[in-house]
C-alpha cells in the first residue's frame, strides 16, 4: 500500500525535525520546503496527498503561496499553520478553501488529527459506519420479524433509510448489499402487515388508524389556519423519504423543522388516487360518488389530476372554511417572473398549495431515456439527482424568499417510488389499466400469493368499472407484465422506478412542517 505523501512548507523547517520523524514513524512520507517558490515547484512536479503551509514566511507569504498552489493543484488539501490569531487572516485563508487551520505551536497529535481528518476520513468513516450498522443489523432483523404496529414500522423504516444514507458515504459495497437484502426482508414483512390491516383501517375513525392521504388537510393543515397562521403547502410528487432526507439540509438553511412526520399513502400509491384523496379529503370511491364530474377514468392520461384545486375548494366548503386559497401546479422549470408572481400570490393568501412534478418527471424519464437511467442508476444516484435539481431550481429561490415572512411551510408528497426488478405475469383484457404496480379490470388472471388482491373494490373504497372489477397490488420489487412480449417488457422495465403498489418506499412518505428561522 502506498504511503501518503506530505509536503511541509516552513522557513524554520529544521525546528520541525521531531514532528517529521514522528510522522514517518506513522507511515507517512514527508517532503519539505523552506520557502513558497520551492513549494510551488515541488507541487508542479510531484503529487502530494496534503500540504502543511506556514502562513508567515519571508519573501512569498503563505497566502500568496496558497494561491499559486491552488492554481497548480486545485484539489490538494492545504492546512495553514500560523502564529497569528488575527481574524482577517483566518477569513482569507478559509476563503481560499483551505482544509484546516492550525495555530502555532502545533503538537504532533494536532498534526496527526488533521491528517486523519483530511486524508483518512473516508476510510475511517467507512470503518465506523460499517461497524455501527453491523451492531444494529441483528437488532433490526429481529424487529422486522416481530409483529410490529404501524408506528413501529415507521421507526424501522426511518432506521433503514438512516443506514442507507450513511452507508452511501462509505466505500463498503458489501454492506450496501447486506442493507439491500435487509430492506428486501423488511418489505416482504411490511407487505404482510398491509394485507392484514389496510382494509380494516379504512373503516376506522381518525386517531384509531395511521394518518392517511385523505386526512392531511383536515387534520394537519386546517388546524394551522385555525391558529391564525398563513400556510404554504409544497407537494413534490413522487418524493421518497430518503430523497427528503437528502434535500432537507437546504431547507434548514432558511427554516427550522417544527415536526418531521411520516404518513401512509392510500392504495393504489398512484397520483390519481392518493393525491386526489388528499385534495378532496375523501377516499376515491367517495369522490366518484359525491363529485362524479371531478373523477376521471384510470387510463385517462393527462387528465387524472386536473381537478385538484376544485376538489380542495370543495373540501374547504364542507368544513366551512373561508380562507383565501392560492393553488399552482408546475414541473419545477420556471422563469424568474413566474417565481416573483408566485411569491406575491403566496404572501397575499391564507393557504397556498403548490404541486411540483419534477421528481416524478425524473422517474418517468429514467424509464424512457438511457442517459437519465445512467444519471440515476441506483437509489444513491437518484437522491443525488434530486438534490442537484433542487439546488439549481427556482423553487429554492422561492423558498429562500419565503423565509423572511411569517409563513409556515409544509413539505409533503402523494406517494413514493420503488426500484423494480422482478416481472410477475398477469393476464387481463383490453380494458385493464397500464400501471406496472397495480392492475384493475375484470377476469384478471394471476398467482394470488404474489399480490394483494381486492376482489370487491368497495372494501378498499375504490371505484369499480363494473361488477366484475377487481384490483391487485404488487409488493416489494415486483412489477406486472403481460405474457405477450413478456421477455421484452420484463427487460425494458427491470431496474426502473415505479409506483402504485405496496412497499415502505411507496407508502410511508414525508409530511414535514417548517417555520422561518427569522
Amino acid at each position: 500500500m502506498r504511503k501518503p505523501r506530505i509536503l511541509w512548507v516552513d522557513d524554520e523547517i529544521d525546528v520541525l525535525k521531531a514532528h517529521i520523524i514522528f510522522l514517518e514513524s506513522k507511515d507517512y512520507e514527508v517532503e519539505t520546503a523552506n520557502n513558497g517558490l520551492d513549494a510551488i515547484e515541488k507541487v508542479k512536479e510531484n503529487f502530494f496527498d496534503i500540504i502543511f503551509l506556514d502562513e508567515n514566511m519571508p519573501g512569498m507569504s503563505g497566502l500568496e503561496t496558497l494561491t499559486e498552489i491552488k492554481a497548480a493543484s486545485p484539489n490538494v488539501p492545504v492546512v495553514m499553520i500560523t502564529k497569528s490569531e488575527e481574524e482577517n487572516i483566518m477569513d482569507e485563508a478559509i476563503g481560499s478553501k483551505i482544509a484546516d487551520y492550525l495555530i502555532k505551536p502545533v503538537n504532533p497529535k494536532q498534526i496527526l488529527l488533521s491528517l486523519k481528518k483530511n486524508i483518512d476520513q473516508k476510510r475511517l468513516v467507512t470503518q465506523q459506519t460499517t461497524s455501527a450498522y453491523q451492531t444494529q443489523f441483528s437488532q433490526l432483523g429481529m424487529r422486522i420479524n416481530d409483529r410490529l404496529n404501524y408506528n413501529e414500522w415507521v421507526d424501522v423504516y426511518k432506521k433503514l433509510v438512516h443506514w442507507e444514507i450513511e452507508l452511501a458515504t462509505s466505500e463498503d459495497d458489501a454492506m450496501d448489499q447486506v442493507l439491500a437484502m435487509q430492506k428486501d426482508d423488511a418489505n416482504k414483512a411490511f407487505f404482510k402487515f398491509i394485507k392484514e390491516n389496510y382494509l380494516e383501517w379504512l373503516n376506522k375513525d381518525f386517531g384509531e388508524r395511521p394518518l392517511l392521504s385523505q386526512d392531511i388537510f383536515q387534520h394537519k393543515i386546517f388546524p394551522m389556519l385555525d391558529a391564525g397562521q398563513k400556510v404554504f403547502v409544497l407537494i413534490i410528487d413522487n418524493l421518497r423519504f430518503d430523497q427528503w432526507r437528502t434535500i432537507s439540509p437546504v431547507f434548514e438553511e432558511y427554516f427550522r423543522v417544527e415536526s418531521d412526520d411520516l404518513y401512509l399513502s392510500i392504495l393504489p400509491t398512484a397520483t390519481m388516487y392518493a393525491r386526489n384523496a388528499m385534495f378532496a379529503g375523501l377516499l376515491p370511491s367517495e369522490i366518484e360518488k359525491v363529485y362524479p364530474h371531478l373523477w376521471e377514468d384510470d387510463d385517462n392520461e393527462g387528465h387524472k389530476n386536473r381537478h385538484e384545486e376544485e376538489l380542495l375548494r370543495k373540501q374547504m366548503e364542507r368544513h366551512r372554511r373561508k380562507e383565501k386559497l392560492y393553488y399552482e401546479k408546475g414541473s419545477g422549470i420556471r422563469r424568474d417572473r413566474q417565481t416573483s408572481e408566485s411569491l406575491k400570490n403566496i404572501l397575499d393568501s391564507d393557504l397556498s398549495v403548490m404541486v411540483f412534478n419534477f421528481v416524478d418527471m425524473i422517474s418517468h424519464a429514467r424509464t424512457e431515456m438511457e442517459m437519465i437511467r445512467e444519471l440515476a442508476r441506483d437509489e444513491k444516484a437518484y437522491r443525488s439527482l434530486t438534490l442537484s435539481w433542487f439546488n439549481h431550481s427556482s423553487l429554492r429561490e422561492l423558498i429562500r424568499s419565503l423565509a423572511g415572512n411569517k409563513i409556515k411551510l409544509v413539505i409533503t408528497t402523494d406517494h413514493g417510488t420503488i426500484r423494480v426488478d422482478n416481472a410477475v405475469k398477469v393476464i387481463g383484457d383490453r380494458e385493464t389499466n397500464t400501471n406496472l404496480r397495480y392492475k384493475l379490470g375484470k377476469n384478471l388472471n394471476y398467482k394470488s400469493k404474489q399480490v394483494f388482491e381486492v376482489r370487491d373494490p368497495r372494501l378498499a373504497y375504490l371505484p369499480s368499472r363494473n361488477v366484475s372489477t377487481s384490483y391487485i397490488f404488487a409488493h416489494n420489487s415486483d412489477f406486472f407484465a403481460y405474457p405477450n412480449n413478456y421477455n421484452y417488457y420484463a427487460n425494458y422495465y427491470k431496474d426502473t422506478f415505479q409506483h402504485g403498489g405496496i412497499s415502505l418506499e411507496e407508502m410511508i412518505i414525508p409530511l414535514v412542517t417548517l417555520v422561518p428561522k427569522g
